[in-house]
């Protein structure tokens, strides 16, 4: 009789895997694309302008946003990995 071959990992592991490289990746861009103390890597890219007022410019909000929605995307992905391995195994 023929054997049947099983996958290691299931698609949806392997998808969610993937995003989640991928989000990790994006995540360490926007972290160390924010302005430190002395300035960063935001300067390079138009993000050290600041409003004549001393407070946090459009560009660094934007920022801020991008990277938290970011980080619970992230968040979301690895509880979502932690359940289909729960339910894989």
């Amino acid at each position: 009789m023929g054997r049947v071959i099983v996958p290691l990992v299931s698609w949806p592991i392997t998808t969610l895997s993937i995003i989640v490289v991928i989000l990790s990746i994006l995540l360490a861009a926007t972290v160390l694309l924010h302005k430190g103390r002395g300035g960063g890597m935001s300067d390079l890219f138009g993000g050290g302008m600041s409003t004549s007022m001393g407070g946090a410019s459009t560009a660094e909000r934007r920022l801020d946003r991008i990277t938290v929605v970011l980080a619970l995307v992230w968040l979301l992905t690895i509880v979502g990995l932690l359940v289909l391995y729960r339910l894989d195994f």
